[in-house]
């Protein structure tokens, strides 16, 4: 009997320094079988964990090659030993699982990305694919927010971004200091609706942050004409197995790993707090 929890062995391969308390890295199983066919659909998540220290649900934040990438904070225990691990040490990884974001059904539409906080990278990887299929997509147009610039991550993915034919990177933060090295303004996410170029006319939206910034941005959203049903967000809260046995991410009836972490805005709006 296969056992749905043993995780499969992996090697980090790169360190890339985020901020003070973010790395992205990049993965590799031991078992090159299980590299040479492993494949992901951006948005959803992986399994990681550190004998002795626990596991931690943690979406994919890039989808090139074989590669397993993963933007880690520190925010407890798991995290904060896979924070001191260096490159060439071992970790234990299983899935993917869930379901990631709907980009067949954005193909020939306008994309618009709103981001807060970590919630860009889940979203990482719809730009990269964006990217890498550019003629069947629409307008991209990418909005995100962060408490300070420094706060930032991917910082060195912006330029990138904004050379991506046919889109518009706007970037906001909620204090920014005089010597910020990059263009940015002062405010939340929804603050840069006013002058956002995306209409709501042929359209598809991808939202991922704070669950409050997300209530707020898609209640903006609705009021200049956005449809439910053109939202898609991502809930990656009280996640612990996986693999919707232990209920501990369930919403309502939603369970967040099997039925998520990417909804439709009209499934999952009567399961949230209402503003």
């Amino acid at each position: 009997m296969i056992n749905a929890y043993l995780p499969n062995l992996a090697i980090i391969k790169k360190i890339i320094r985020e901020t003070h308390n973010t790395n992205t890295y990049m993965l590799e199983f031991f078992d090159k079988q299980l590299q040479t066919s492993f494949s992901c659909t951006p948005g959803q998540f992986m399994m990681y964990s550190v004998f002795g220290a626990g596991e931690s649900a943690i979406s994919l934040s890039d989808i090139n090659n074989n590669d397993i990438t993963a933007t880690i904070r520190n925010v407890g225990s798991v995290t904060n030993t896979i924070l001191n691990m260096k490159e060439g040490d071992s970790i234990g990884i299983r899935g993917p699982y869930g379901t990631g974001w709907p980009l067949d059904k954005a193909k020939g539409k306008n994309v618009l990305i709103i981001a807060g906080g970590m919630g860009i990278a889940p979203l990482r990887g719809a730009i990269t694919h964006i990217k890498n299929q550019r003629n069947n997509f629409g307008h991209l147009e990418i909005i995100y927010g962060a408490r300070t610039p420094g706060d930032m991550i991917f910082k060195y993915e912006f330029e990138k971004w904004r050379q991506i034919k046919n889109s518009r990177l706007d970037l906001t933060a909620d204090t920014i200091p005089a010597n910020t090295p990059f263009e940015c303004k002062a405010g939340l996410v929804t603050s840069c609706f006013p002058s956002m170029k995306t209409q709501h006319k042929n359209a598809i939206v991808l939202l991922c942050g704070p669950e409050i910034m997300m209530r707020y941005a898609a209640k903006c959203l609705e009021t200049i004409g956005f449809k439910d049903d053109q939202i898609y967000l991502s809930l990656e809260r009280r996640m612990k197995c996986g693999i919707g046995k232990c209920g501990h991410c369930q919403i309502g009836l939603k369970y967040v790993c099997k039925d998520g972490p990417v909804f439709n805005y009209t499934d999952i709006k009567p399961f949230i707090h209402p503003l």
